[in-house]
């Protein structure tokens, strides 16, 4: 497969489709297990779910919605809370099983994880309280993760979705790491997405430079296949990792990142299993000794004091 970076990462609007600003599925070149919509809502407004095959996690990334969903020949409706920011803590998410179809409402950005399969697991709401919060990493390599939909947290066919805080300055995705073969107890075959959105940092950032706001995304081949991605990334940026070793994602000086991780594969079964670059492996050996980053972890911030969307 080809090592074009344009082929596997892609700007914010350039995948719109069908009235969502992203759209990552089977229909794009060399992808397969994993999917991807990324929807803006105004009051009034909806965005529909019509197929069934699939399972997916609804996740709030700015704003709160309603999701109506049909299941079985029964329709239900669940409020998912959602937050100010994807920088204010875990958010309610609703995992829909490969029989569900469904209409989103609301006010605010919203993703979908996606994955094709024809395993039905049961439709779950997940609160924000529910949420597994890990604190990962020591010193500039702290950050937060959100484990809504990993196997611990979600019963699903194939879906492993988290999403990760990487406060300002620190490293994240880091040591570069690979998931591209099938080694029984040490690695699994998952595609991924990473989904980015970057702002000005709590601590000391300027609330009038958000559309400055950027991080830094890498990727390199394995002998599973060529790939490079050296990004500047922001806001609604998307990067497909089909294969290949990937990270670190880093968040600029003066800035946040977040990124959402959406993860799928064909082995029989779903676990996330890496193998470090053994180039970079001695750094997590480093981390000990090390204090987290006393800013993790992120929570709301009191709505007096919260910064400009």
């Amino acid at each position: 497969m080809s090592a074009d970076p344009s082929r596997w990462f892609h700007r914010r609007g350039t995948l719109a489709h069908d009235g969502w600003e992203t759209v990552v599925d089977g229909s794009t070149p060399g992808w397969q297990h994993t999917g991807l919509r990324i929807g803006v809502l105004e009051k009034g407004a909806t965005l529909a779910l019509p197929e069934a095959g699939m399972e997916r996690i609804i996740i709030p990334l700015s704003g709160s919605f309603s999701a109506s969903y049909t299941e079985n020949g029964r329709s239900s409706q669940v409020l998912l809370a959602g937050r100010a920011s994807v920088f204010d803590g875990p958010t309610d998410v609703l995992y829909l099983s490969a029989v569900a179809t469904a209409v989103i409402s609301g006010d605010g950005r919203v993703a979908v994880a996606t994955s094709p399969t024809s395993a039905v697991h049961p439709t779950r709401h997940i609160s924000a309280a529910e949420t597994p919060i890990e604190l990962r990493g020591t010193g500039a390599s702290s950050r937060q993760v959100h484990n809504f939909g990993t196997p611990e947290s979600l019963d699903a066919a194939r879906l492993i979705v988290c999403e990760v805080i990487t406060p300002a300055e620190n490293w994240s995705s880091y040591p570069p790491h690979k998931h591209d073969q099938h080694v029984p107890g040490q690695e699994s075959r998952l595609e991924e997405i990473y989904y980015f959105e970057a702002a000005p940092a709590r601590d000391g950032g300027r609330a009038d430079a958000d559309d400055a706001a950027f991080g830094l995304f890498s990727t390199y081949g394995s002998p599973a296949g060529e790939i490079e991605i050296n990004a500047m990334v922001r806001t609604g940026d998307v990067a497909l990792v089909p294969f290949g070793f990937h990270g670190p994602a880093v968040a600029a000086p003066g800035y946040d990142l977040y990124y959402l991780n959406v993860m799928a594969g064909p082995d029989p079964h779903r676990r996330w299993l890496i193998t470090d670059d053994p180039a970079h492996a001695w750094v997590r050996d480093s981390w000990a000794g090390q204090e987290l980053d006393s800013r993790l972890p992120y929570r709301p911030i009191p709505q007096s004091t919260e910064r400009a969307q």
